[in-house]
């Protein structure tokens, strides 16, 4: 224990005596042997030993690889390592902890592949290998090696967002196993989805959305337990929708968005009791859409981007919401609710009591419990992979989670008087995210760490007793270390955060207008560091509402998705342009550092400047340059009152290019935009491009490969399919991004247009043989075609579709472009008269035009809705 100490540096307080059982916090003995530590959520630093049974979740500084020692834990039952920093191949060695009922890996940086070792585990009930890097083939046994179809008793099979890629195998499958849940989403399978998953009759959910599934759509015929399906995003072959739709009885849940689904959707469907949701969004879904025998329960149907033309009456008293967006019933009309999508309906509060006291006003710290006790809780976020219900303010869902919660606290003898939870709000890729409070119970008013830590340790173990099978598996994240230690630590942390904070703004308010350097405080941020700064400056509230004349309606010029922007005006006289964000949509703090740090560092004509920032009184606030004509979309639909001629629409994309090629090839580190669009390129006085909102930009620092893993973001019409399927970003994507762009610029139409996907509408139109590729009916009509002398056209038609190859290896890289567009200007601007040079210069562009579209391929048709910033 004295090594542990040395090797993970801490020393709670009661570990002062020389016999560990003697009272030392986390620490468990059975006849003065020690046969456990409790230490989730310590702070831990430093390396994994390998002779003592552990939970260590959320010990963010354990790092190292997994030694194959760990294979001499012969007795280990329980291993935990959630939302560690664990890396390298999982040992093979694993197979012979036998013993072992619950492994969670989940949340780390473990490549490689599954061992096929694991198959020999078989006490195992729950496995969790999700979240990490695994890559390779799903093993399976054959007869001299082990595989997953080996774990007869395990219910769970978790291995969602990794890398692993090839076939599902059907000898994965079995009519003798347990398994309740089957989650390989967000990884690269390949392939039909086989029909010996049917054999699973204990299936409660299958989760194999976002990969690159093919064949028909499976048949689930008879897996009447099922209750949650999600098979969104593969590319399966179009089909009409397959018959054991209404089938499942016990269903809560369908999602099945862009999978190719084909015909009218059957009316038995919606019948069943059970049924709350249904997102079959980006389909080919038509007809008759008849929802007139939907259950009470019926909560969400979301068929967006479908070719629904009729709507049958509903059935008097029905709740439900129906978002019919981009389907032909809406066309020409959007005075229908189903045509408009609605807020969602999660309240923002915690869940309110059900006992009979009433609430007290407590001490600066502490909240009210349920049961109206004052107390600082132990505070974190819970994220849920999935869940069987739409409705986020029906907190009798919650209530029996709470019950679940409370019921393994009290399984454990912790010191929890009461549960609650809310807050409730979709988070990415439909994952809920639910705000838990655990408040101690007795007199005290904070949990010790011991306590603190047993609490992380109850919420790492995803098998709860008694928990409610409409919650899916979650990942506590994010928990709140001030208040689990208690409000005399936590209130003074907090309150020597805003006094720094105070100072320093303070300290650079005195300095005027000088930049300010180094790193600052986020107060309000737990576990986020300042922004790495260079040149960037820290504004006051008080400044800001100033110089924008208290952010009077004549100062606010313009609105988006993130808030308001506002211009303003500095003592110096610098007119900037200040983005303030809306409570509701306010960044995180990770991705707010990352735009500040980021645009703080780099320095380009193409790329907006930032000017500085404000982190003051519970505002986020970025101050930029201002760019006097606005964004390119409103220039391009007429609303700026500025005609893009060819030659300047030529200028914009070369502007724009160079501003992504410094960023892809000269910004050290590599950065990735993520989110490039017409509406974050910015036109100056000279309508030269900018580039701009960096707030989804992601580094190539220390990522070691030529992509980033990372949650996918974008805007709708604009993301890389490629990006979309496998999780695997690279600067290709903003390349493919960019395309779309280009094709914006031709056409002015938006990326998806009355369910039209810009992409495919020109391939659709484009003929070679043709004058101008025979596009004159998509082409922008503001382009004058009889004066605007569309040199070049074609040439950057082929280089735009060779942007957006399904395929990243195909497109070419920003420079490329860039030298292309070049050429494509300086053959625009030349004299095309008849003559000698004429024909030269004509020889010289068929030569470029086959130069660039040789490669050239058919573009997919592919169109998804990400959660993201629009």
């Amino acid at each position: 224990m004295q090594i542990l100490m040395d090797e993970w540096n801490i020393k709670p307080p009661s570990w002062v005596s020389a016999d560990p059982c003697d009272g030392w916090e986390g620490i468990k003995c059975t006849n003065s042997r020690i046969t456990a530590l409790v230490l989730a959520d310590m702070g831990l630093k430093g390396q994994l030993p390998t002779d003592i049974e552990l939970n260590l979740s959320f010990n963010k500084g354990l790092t190292g690889q997994l030694r194959a020692s760990i294979g001499k834990l012969t007795k280990l039952v329980h291993l935990n390592l959630v939302g560690c920093s664990f890396f390298g191949p999982i040992p093979d060695a694993i197979g012979s902890l036998t013993k072992l009922s619950y492994l969670s890996l989940k949340n780390n940086s473990f490549s490689g592949p599954i061992p096929p070792s694991i198959g020999n585990l078989a006490n195992l009930t729950f496995i969790d290998l999700s979240d990490n890097k695994l890559q390779g083939s799903i093993p399976v046994s054959n007869g001299t090696t082990l595989g997953l179809d080996k774990l007869l008793k395990a219910r769970h099979f978790h291995f969602g967002n990794n890398q692993l890629s090839g076939p599902i195998p059907p000898r994965l499958f079995s009519s003798t196993m347990a398994m309740i849940h089957l989650i390989f989403d967000r990884n690269n399978l390949s392939g039909s989805i086989p029909s010996t998953v049917g054999l699973v009759q204990t299936l409660l959910a299958v989760h194999l959305s976002n990969n690159m599934l093919t064949g028909p759509m499976p048949n689930l015929t008879g897996m009447n337990s099922l209750n949650y399906v999600d098979l969104s995003n593969n590319t399966f072959a179009v089909s009409e929708v397959p018959t054991w739709f209404s089938t499942l009885k016990l269903l809560t849940t369908l999602m099945m968005e862009n999978t190719g689904l084909q015909g009218e959707v059957p009316r038995a469907l919606f019948g069943f009791g059970n049924l709350e949701t249904v997102v079959l969004r980006n389909n080919l879904l038509s007809g008759l859409l008849d929802v007139g025998n939907s259950s009470n329960q019926l909560q969400l149907i979301d068929l967006q981007r479908n070719f629904i033309t009729e709507l049958a009456p509903s059935k008097e008293g029905s709740n439900y919401t129906l978002i019919l967006v981009n389907n032909p019933i809406c066309e020409g009309s959007q005075t229908n609710n189903y045509c408009i999508v609605s807020p969602t309906n999660a309240p923002n509060e915690m869940s309110p009591t059900l006992s009979n006291c009433t609430a007290v006003a407590c001490p600066s710290g502490q909240v009210s419990s349920p049961n109206c006790k004052c107390a600082s809780p132990y505070r974190g976020t819970l994220v849920f992979i999935f869940v069987s219900f739409s409705n986020l303010g029906n907190f009798s869902y919650y209530r029996e989670l709470e019950k679940a919660i409370m019921k393994s606290c009290q399984s454990f003898n912790l010191p929890v008087d009461s549960v609650s939870l809310g807050r409730p709000s979709w988070g990415s890729s439909f994952h809920l995210e639910l705000v838990i409070e655990v408040f101690p119970s007795g007199d005290q008013v904070r949990f010790n760490q011991t306590g603190a830590s047993a609490i992380a340790s109850v919420l790492s173990n995803q098998t709860l007793e008694g928990r409610p099978i409409f919650f899916g598996p979650y990942s506590p994240a994010g928990s709140n270390k001030g208040l689990i230690i208690g409000a005399s630590i936590g209130g003074s942390v907090l309150l020597l955060l805003i006094v720094l904070v105070g100072f320093y703004a303070l300290y650079q308010k005195r300095r005027g207008d000088s930049p300010s350097r180094g790193s600052i405080l986020m107060t309000g941020v737990s576990n986020v560091s300042g922004p790495q700064l260079k040149g960037a400056r820290l504004f006051s509230f008080e400044e800001l509402k100033k110089y924008t004349n208290g952010f009077s309606e004549e100062n606010d010029i313009g609105s988006g998705g993130y808030g308001q922007v506002y211009r303003g005006t500095l003592p110096m006289g610098q007119t900037v342009a200040i983005k303030r964000a809306k409570r509701e949509s306010m960044q995180g703090a990770p991705e707010f550092k990352a735009e500040v740090e980021l645009l703080s560092r780099v320095h380009h004509k193409n790329l907006v400047s930032l000017v500085g920032f404000c982190l003051d009184q519970g505002e986020q606030m970025l101050v930029y340059e201002y760019v006097q004509n606005g964004d390119l979309l409103d220039s391009l639909l007429g609303k700026s009152g500025i005609r893009l001629d060819w030659m300047r629409r030529l200028k914009v994309a070369l502007g724009a290019a160079k501003g992504l090629a410094y960023l892809h090839e000269h910004a050290n580190p590599t950065i990735i935009h993520r989110d490039i669009k017409s509406n974050n390129i910015l036109l100056d006085k000279d309508l030269e491009a900018k580039v701009a909102d960096f707030g989804l930009s992601k580094s190539m620092a220390d990522s070691g490969k030529d992509y980033v893993t990372t949650q996918v973001k974008g805007t709708m019409g604009y993301l890389d399919p490629e990006y979309y399927m496998t999780q695997q970003l690279t600067e290709k994507s903003d390349v493919y991004s960019f395309g779309v762009v280009m094709l914006e610029l031709i056409t002015a139409r938006r990326p998806i247009e009355r369910g039209k996907y810009i992409v495919r509408v020109v391939q659709s139109a484009m003929d070679k043989s043709k004058d101008l590729y025979n596009l004159h009916e998509v082409l922008d009509p503001a382009i004058d075609l009889e004066n605007d002398q569309l040199k070049g056209l074609e040439m950057f038609v082929n280089l735009a579709m060779l942007c957006v190859d399904e395929l990243r290896a195909k497109r070419p890289s920003m420079g490329a472009v860039v030298k292309e567009i070049e050429n494509i200007i300086q053959i625009s601007a030349t004299n095309w008269n008849a003559g000698a040079n004429s024909a030269a210069t004509s020889a010289s562009y068929e030569d470029v035009s086959r130069e660039v579209s040789k490669d050239l391929y058919s573009v997919l048709d592919y169109s998804v809705a990400v959660q993201g910033r629009r």
